[in-house]
């Protein structure tokens, strides 16, 4: 199988969300059959739907990954158990959630994933680092034939923060040992 271009986004309100999101980068660089190319920087946002819980620190990451979409997902969700995901309620806060955003230029349709995530268009804490990391990685990405700064111009931007010194968006040569990588560290 060719590589693939896959986009992850990262989200956290639980635990030291920072801190579980800088440990999900370096757990998501060491996938198997995965090469990590870039992520964003962290930003603080208010929570989707109950409002009785934590802001949440979202993240996007981008891997070239010879894992199909579902084996991908696997991964994902064994990452979120490591982490001690548990899935009390819908829109509930959590230790680490991980979706996989996009996977190259597919649409796919399965009971358990859907790609592009359905519902990342509407989501100012997905488009806004998807987007910050796309113009060092992929300038041209779109969504649904759109580019992602018209989907961003939707939506209220107003409750999204960069978190100060985070990580800029990067690109990562194809030689790069990441273990070597002090912001995967």
């Amino acid at each position: 199988m060719s590589p693939v271009r896959a986009y992850i986004g990262l989200g956290s309100n639980l635990d030291d969300p920072k801190g579980q999101l800088i440990r999900a980068l370096e757990a998501l660089a060491e996938l198997p059959l995965c090469q990590m190319q870039g992520h964003s920087s962290l930003y603080a946002t208010p929570p989707i739907g109950p409002q009785d819980q934590p802001d949440f620190i979202n993240a996007v990451a981008c891997l070239e990954t010879r894992l199909s979409p579902l084996a991908l997902l696997d991964q994902l969700q064994a990452l979120e158990q490591r982490h001690r995901r548990r899935r009390l309620r819908h829109w509930g806060p959590r230790t680490l959630d991980l979706d996989l955003l996009l996977y190259g230029s597919q649409h796919c349709q399965w009971p358990r994933l859907t790609v592009p995530h359905a519902q990342m268009h509407l989501r100012a804490f997905v488009l806004v680092p998807l987007a910050e990391l796309a113009s060092t990685l992929e300038p041209s990405l779109t969504l649904h034939g759109q580019p992602l700064d018209h989907w961003a111009s939707t939506l209220p931007l107003d409750d999204i923060r960069r978190l100060p010194n985070t990580a800029a968006p990067r690109r990562l040569a194809s030689d790069t040992n990441l273990d070597t990588m002090p912001a995967f560290r």
